[in-house]
């Protein structure tokens, strides 16, 4: 499932909630990943900057998770199994793997758009539906903007970073 025109039922917002948690977590683990297949010497090479950046990448897309889990908690709908969640996420955001891109910075601003782009689908699709959920719309608009705001201040951070680089 992808987001789609319209978001029509509680399980169908889960679901994408869902995705929204995974999409995070695999994000997160791109970048653990990425900076930890570094020599220690490639680690000592970063800049503070970069570091600094893939930290609150981390803890960034944690505090999104656990905002995103409230929201599929407090919707009665039924759970959709995590591993059904994992594959949708690997084929529709995650087709290319950190080995894919020119360092941790390219691979981190990859990461940051995307979950921009599923975040601004989202909305769109709320926006468009007229269903009445177990949720107060505007508390889930609010929310999902919040973290779609954070997301667009990462993809400047890491792009700045990137253009200090040059």
């Amino acid at each position: 499932m992808s987001v789609g025109e319209r978001v029509s039922s509680n399980r169908q917002l889960a679901r994408l909630l869902q995705i929204g948690v995974v999409l995070e977590e695999v994000v997160e683990a791109r970048a653990a990943r990425h900076y930890e297949s570094l020599s220690s010497a490639e680690r000592d090479e970063l800049r503070e900057d970069v570091r600094e950046l893939l930290t609150e990448a981390r803890e960034e897309s944690a505090e999104h998770r656990e905002r995103l889990e409230t929201l599929v908690d407090e919707l009665d709908a039924e759970s959709v199994p995590f591993e059904e969640i994992e594959s949708l996420v690997e084929a529709t955001y995650a087709q290319t793997g950190p080995e894919d891109f020119d360092g941790v910075l390219y691979d981190q601003l990859h990461g940051e758009e995307t979950a921009y782009k599923f975040y601004d689908d989202l909305i769109d699709a709320i926006e468009a539906s007229d269903a009445q959920f177990a949720l107060d719309r505007e508390e889930l608009l609010a929310t999902l903007k919040a973290i779609r705001e954070e997301e667009a201040e990462g993809v400047e951070e890491v792009t700045e970073v990137m253009e200090a680089r040059e």
